[in-house]
């Protein structure tokens, strides 16, 4: 018997089952989060405004704290960009609570099929967001996402370039001599 590959084995079953486990986790945290917020959404229809505050109440006191009025309203909001057009991928509640803001339909699914492509974790897409990648694609780009054609080189996004002023200097009164210097 060849301990060794018998411990590695076991070892390896074990983490392709934490993967498993943790996507399945994953996935059904999302799928329930979009279900919670259909109901949340006609529920308000028949209820009145202060629905979710009324179930924040109940749901912490029944089920546990974390079940706030933000988050009621996240799951909400969630519902409502997968109603609206958005792509219900395999992406993380992360991926998505990232996502939420954006209003423009067009612009979160780009961000979905970036995270899809490059596997991008949280960090990096809240990264791109922040950087607006999606707003300096260009009209033409954009286009060509919205009707799902395939993408050229010069569609991709040049990589913009961030100066860091780490020396507390107003940027807009820098002569270029300072710069060089730099």
């Amino acid at each position: 018997m060849n301990y060794y590959n018998e411990i590695k084995d076991k070892l390896i079953d074990n983490e392709i089952y934490e993967k498993v486990k943790y996507y399945s986790k994953e996935r059904h945290k999302v799928v329930t989060y979009y279900e919670v917020g259909k109901l949340l959404s006609e529920a308000g229809k028949h209820y009145g405004k202060d629905i979710i505050g009324e179930y924040s109440k109940k749901l912490v006191k029944d089920v546990g704290k974390k079940y706030s009025i933000t988050l009621l309203k996240r799951m909400r909001q969630f519902y409502f960009i997968i109603k609206n057009g958005a792509t219900m991928s395999h992406l993380s509640w992360s991926h998505y609570q990232e996502l939420l803001p954006i209003k423009n339909i067009n612009e979160i699914n780009y961000y979905i099929k970036e995270i899809e492509n490059q596997h991008l974790s949280v960090k990096k897409i809240r990264s791109k967001i922040k950087e607006k990648e999606y707003e300096r694609l260009p009209k033409e780009t954009k286009i060509k996402l919205i009707e799902n054609k395939e993408l050229e080189i010069l569609d991709e996004v040049k990589n913009p370039i961030i100066i860091k002023n780490n020396f507390n200097i107003d940027v807009n009164n820098i002569k270029e001599r300072t710069l060089k210097l730099l």
